[in-house]
């Protein structure tokens, strides 16, 4: 059997919202890595899915990344979940799947949610264009270099930022 890494999209913080897709692929994995193995670990038991949680976060990336596609070559499917919404999307994930890539490993994504394309939408901003920044940057220099070279971009603006900061 071929390996391969299956990215799943976990919902923004209604369980309901979990694709038939994404569990389907969560119960056929070997294995799942996960940004946060008590969020993923309450998202698969909700569902009764058993299966095998492996931290990989920010953290752990550069230290496991390139087992975990060695794995993948080796014929194991890999899921990955980030705590919520689209893996790859401001997240470690995104670390992941071009190693993968480099490593000629299949690679699969799945469609799912993103809480910028949701914060664009319910903003009802009236332009056809939004540019995504990621999360915002946490130093005053970075924050206004940033703001700067965004003054003259006619799109509605999206950030990431953590409760927390604000």
């Amino acid at each position: 059997m071929d390996g391969k890494l299956v990215i799943c999209p976990t919902p923004l913080g209604n369980l309901g919202d979990m694709t038939e897709r994404a569990l389907a692929a969560l119960r056929a994995a070997d294995v799942v890595c996960a940004e946060d193995t008590r969020v993923t670990g309450r998202l698969l038991a909700a569902y009764g899915i058993e299966k095998r949680l492996e931290r990989l976060d920010e953290a752990l990336i550069g230290e496991r990344g390139a087992g975990i596609v060695q794995r993948v070559l080796d014929g194991e499917t890999v899921a990955y979940c980030s705590d919520a919404g689209m893996p790859g999307v401001s997240d470690p994930g995104l670390r992941l799947v071009r190693a993968a890539r480099e490593a000629g490993a299949a690679v699969e994504v799945l469609p799912g949610p993103t809480a910028a394309a949701t914060a664009y939408v319910a903003s009802g901003c009236d332009n056809p264009r939004f540019y995504f920044g990621g999360f915002f940057p946490r130093k005053d220099a970075e924050r206004a270099a940033l703001l700067d070279g965004l003054r003259a971009l006619d799109a509605a603006l999206v950030f990431y930022e953590s409760p927390n900061r604000l």
